[in-house]
């Protein structure tokens, strides 16, 4: 169907979650795409900077398995919450404007994935506002760019003149 209509495969990319889960094995500067010396992934031999790329190519690579590697995969959810609770690694201010910033400035400065090296990424930050009457870990109701009262919870730039 996805192939058919010429649409993309819509997907969610959450290094937070992964790290979360596994602030014992896998660094704060790799998923926060801060300087660090990768990860060489075992099964394709490849470099990865960064937690969001090796989970991009993670889809890329399934996909291609399948025969669907001329299938547009668009990133339709991605962000890191900056609040959590005492049990919710890596979940703060400083850590979400990190990614959210240096998400930006990767996919502004353009460039793919070490898999898809010359693919152009279409990503989405999750979320605009932090929804404070939300269900769940505090973690769940402080991904939003904004305050519910629309104050700026962190600045990161959004344009290429804004990263200069």
């Amino acid at each position: 169907f996805v192939r058919q209509t010429g649409s993309s495969l819509m997907v969610n990319i959450y290094p937070f979650f992964a790290y979360e889960s596994n602030a014992g094995v896998i660094s704060l500067d790799y998923a926060l795409f801060r300087e660090n010396p990768g990860v060489v992934d075992a099964g394709n031999g490849l470099r990865y900077f960064s937690l969001f790329d090796a989970q991009i190519d993670a889809v890329f690579a399934a996909m291609s398995a399948l025969k669907y590697n001329d299938v547009k995969i668009t990133v339709t959810e991605t962000g890191w919450p900056s609040k959590g609770d005492s049990n919710e690694a890596g979940a703060s201010i400083e850590n979400a404007a990190g990614y959210n910033g240096n998400l930006v400035r990767r996919i502004l400065t353009g460039g793919g994935t070490p898999l898809r090296p010359h693919e152009d990424l279409t990503v989405y930050l999750f979320a605009l506002f932090n929804e404070n009457e939300k269900f769940g870990p505090t973690s769940e109701r402080n991904f939003g760019l904004f305050y519910p009262n629309e104050k700026k919870v962190y600045n990161i730039p959004f344009t290429a003149e804004g990263l200069k």
